[in-house]
């Protein structure tokens, strides 16, 4: 099926400078939309230009504050698909929710599963989104979802700086195809942490399987929330004799006590992608890296728009 040859890029409040970046790696403008609030906190959208029979990507990560711009990113599908878009497209470079993907304790709702039909409900016609908690959450659409991952770009970045004796580790057994991968690309070593909790109340256990004697290590995982375990896992690896330890996430969510954690901790540098905007004293602190995803997401969305393959870009 042949689309309109003009697309349309807008913005929620979570991603504008992520948007503006993937627009001029696309050499076009942002789209103009309003997005605020009532005075008793709804949320109020306005798409002000022309979107009849385009086709329109819609760029907003469910962030904190999720709820919120989760709920920006539902209305303003809403409004491209009422105001007579061609299709729409749902780009959340992080899509919240996603550790909530099954039901693993009675009497408790499977998340992911409500905000994807909340997603296709609103009128999304596809879903472009970066890095999955869980890859198996593409099922839980009836839309297609293009799912694009961070290795090659992290992979890329870390062999320009060309260091000798590394060794990639997996921060639990969760993330082990995740690391195994990254691994693989970087033709080093992977080792895992394997943390246990004795008894209910006790400090955890870190287990480092594999040799990290004398290397330097990087923890792979898809995202950094409270930075408790990644902070225990690399104080785990370098007391087993890692030269240095780094960390590589894409979705750096940094809630609660995480940035002190980090900078108190034994890591020497944290690099992350851009899909989540940084807090200012995040961005200033000396071990943070950011690693611009804008040319990824915008190449995906060309390829989307011209009905090209996107697995290329993983090759």
């Amino acid at each position: 099926m042949t689309y309109s040859e003009e697309m349309k890029i807008f913005s929620g409040s979570a991603s504008v400078a992520l948007a503006e970046d993937i627009c001029g790696h696309l050499g076009m403008a942002l789209g103009e939309a309003y997005v605020g609030k009532f005075s008793d906190g709804e949320t109020r959208v306005q798409i002000g230009e022309n979107i009849r029979g385009r086709d329109v990507f819609i760029v907003n990560s469910t962030s904190p504050p999720v709820n919120d711009h989760l709920v920006e990113l539902l209305i303003l599908i809403d409004a491209a698909r009422r105001a007579s878009a061609d299709r729409v497209t749902a780009v959340l470079p992080y899509f919240g929710y996603a550790r909530q993907d099954r039901k693993d304790k009675p009497r408790v709702s499977i998340t992911a599963k409500l905000v994807s039909n909340l997603l296709v409900a609103a009128g999304a016609n596809r879903i472009l989104t970066l890095d999955l908690h869980c890859g198996q959450i593409q099922g839980f659409f009836d839309i297609p979802v293009d799912h694009l991952s961070s290795e090659k770009n992290f992979v890329e970045h870390l062999l320009q700086r060309g260091h000798d004796g590394q060794i990639v580790v997996s921060p639990d057994t969760g993330s082990v195809k995740r690391a195994r991968e990254v691994a693989d690309r970087l033709d080093v070593p992977l080792a895992i942490v394997d943390k246990r909790r004795p008894r209910e109340n006790e400090t955890e256990v870190m287990n480092v399987i594999g040799d990290v004697r004398g290397k330097h290590a990087i923890i792979f995982d898809d995202l950094i929330d409270t930075a408790g375990t990644l902070v225990r896992a690399a104080q785990a690896i370098k007391e087993q004799g890692a030269l240095s330890v780094m960390a590589c996430a894409t979705h750096a969510v940094f809630s609660g006590q995480a940035l002190d954690r980090i900078n108190d901790s034994v890591l020497g540098e944290v690099l992350v992608s851009d899909s989540i905007p940084l807090a200012p004293e995040a961005s200033a602190s000396p071990k943070i890296e950011t690693l611009s995803f804008a040319p990824l997401i915008g190449e995906a969305i060309r390829r989307i728009h011209e009905e090209e393959s996107i697995s290329i870009l993983f090759r």
